[in-house]
């Protein structure tokens, strides 16, 4: 279906993560990159996931971490969207 950034346990649920990045505004927030496709795609993948891992019962959620920053050029900004798409 498509491809997961990372998958993580946060306190008994299992979270599919995806991380968007920009280096900076200019061309926009990284979260506004994420569609609505996106997002189908994004539930199709966690749910086959969740099937293969034989977790069907599981509490699961699709989470957005948008970067902004450089590497090496001081501290990016982070967000964390948490079930909100």
């Amino acid at each position: 279906y498509g491809e997961i950034d990372l998958v993580m346990d946060f306190e008994g649920v299992i979270v599919f993560v995806e991380v968007k990045t920009r280096s900076n505004f200019e061309s926009g927030y990284p979260e506004d990159s994420v569609t609505e496709e996106k997002m189908d795609r994004m539930n199709e993948c966690a749910q086959w996931f969740m099937a293969e891992h034989g977790k069907n019962e599981a509490p699961w959620r699709v989470d957005v971490i948008a970067v902004i920053g450089q590497p090496k050029k001081g501290t990016p900004q982070i967000e964390w969207f948490q079930n909100e798409f």
